[in-house]
């Protein structure tokens, strides 16, 4: 490996920690869902969703997040956490939920692919941030 693709133990602690939070967050509502514990069912109830569909979105999501937390299926992973977040925007905008409950799964689309972004420096140069729009 070059020294371009070197990542600072900083940079990649600070990757795992998000990685990690994001990631505890997500197995928590996917095992929720599958247990159907209570406050679940009612969101479902509210959201108008059929209750025994609550099982097997939180396999899906479960899935999801094992892609996420494979290092060689990491990027795959959080494209389908994308999708997976970006249904959950449009789940909140159609119940007319307030602006906090739309804007909390983007959040954690940004920090998932922010994870991938600090320890992967090749992402990094397919994303390039730059200040300077000179170039």
């Amino acid at each position: 490996m070059s020294n371009e693709f070197k990542v600072s133990k900083a940079r990649l602690w600070t990757a795992r920690v998000i990685e990690w939070l994001v990631a505890a967050f997500l197995i928590f509502d996917g095992v929720t869902k599958v247990m159907q514990v209570a406050p679940v069912r009612q969101a479902f109830a509210d959201m108008g969703y059929a209750e025994y569909l609550a099982p097997r979105l939180g396999a899906v999501l479960l899935i999801c997040v094992a892609f996420y937390l494979i290092p060689a299926t990491s990027i795959l992973g959080a494209v389908l956490l994308t999708a997976w977040f970006g249904g959950a925007i449009d789940s909140q905008v159609h119940a007319l939920h307030p602006v906090f409950d739309t804007v909390f799964p983007m959040v954690f689309g940004v920090l998932a692919w922010l994870s991938l972004y600090l320890r992967n420096p090749r992402l990094g140069m397919l994303l390039p941030l730059r200040l300077d729009q000179a170039n």
